[in-house]
């Protein structure tokens, strides 16, 4: 029998905070009640495990974290990958060929930490966050290739290599943000993680909350599904929730998943 009666799985930036932002304090409260209610709380996000060591300490989250848009599933006490779905070698040389002769804005995502390519523009992103945060939780620069890679982060790519990307059979390749694409191994997805954690913790009900195409299978994974107003994918939800900026995860915990878990 589980230790929960249900699971609230939620996207992190423009879901749950905006980016370089922390976590307000309504939606720190939102979690709270979650808890009290008996559920548990999971991030679910295309960012790596090390961008969200402070963020799960913060909110108190013990069980494990979606990470690299579903391709990792990391333990936040332990603070690491106890899963990664790495690129095979022939891929991986493939891809990283492909965005050094484009010259692409590319991050690499290992378990080991980041590499940023040449033109790379994350990182002052992750300078900031690492400016915030104890040693212990700071993010790795990866100074070479020479790692097993999980994703990479390309931003404002060409429509040309996105169409390239897209031919590579192995890949799967998702939209996070406005000019943000994900690369993947096929298989993986934030919906896929979120029904094996749901599984691993006997949770019977999930509840999934998102704003962007690479959300869209963590809404289709759950039982029921919450996005963000104005979002591409709100007409795959069960509940519509306010803007970021409105508090819109602490406005959908309260009206919407604490009523429909007490009610069940």
């Amino acid at each position: 029998m589980s230790d929960y009666k249900f699971l609230v799985a939620t996207d992190m930036d423009y879901t749950l905070l905006l980016p370089g932002q922390p976590v307000s304090q309504a939606n720190k409260r939102a979690v709270e009640a979650v808890y009290k209610a008996g559920g548990c709380v999971t991030l679910a996000t295309g960012r790596t495990f090390y961008l969200t060591g402070s963020y799960a300490r913060d909110l108190g989250i013990k069980i494990p974290l979606i990470t690299s848009n579903g391709a990792a599933i990391s333990d936040p006490v332990l603070f690491k990958d106890v899963k990664s779905v790495d690129f095979p070698a022939d891929v991986l040389k493939a891809l990283i060929t492909l965005f050094i002769n484009e010259n692409v804005d590319a991050t690499g995502y290992s378990s080991d930490g980041l590499y940023f390519f040449e033109n790379s523009s994350r990182r002052g992103f992750i300078a900031d966050y690492n400016a915030s945060v104890p040693d212990e939780i700071k993010v790795p620069e990866l100074n070479d290739l020479d790692h097993s890679f999980n994703k990479f982060l390309l931003i404002r790519p060409s429509s040309d290599l996105i169409s390239r990307l897209r031919s590579f059979p192995e890949l799967e390749i998702v939209s996070s943000a406005k000019d943000f694409y994900d690369v993947m191994m096929k298989g993986t997805s934030k919906g896929l993680a979120l029904k094996e954690i749901a599984k691993s913790l006997g949770v019977g009900m999930t509840f999934a909350l998102g704003d962007s195409e690479n959300d869209l299978s963590l809404l289709q994974a759950a039982d029921y599904a919450i996005a963000m107003k104005d979002s591409s994918i709100v007409k795959h939800a069960d509940y519509i929730a306010p803007s970021c900026e409105s508090d819109g995860f602490a406005k959908a915990v309260f009206d919407f998943i604490l009523p429909k878990a007490q009610s069940v």
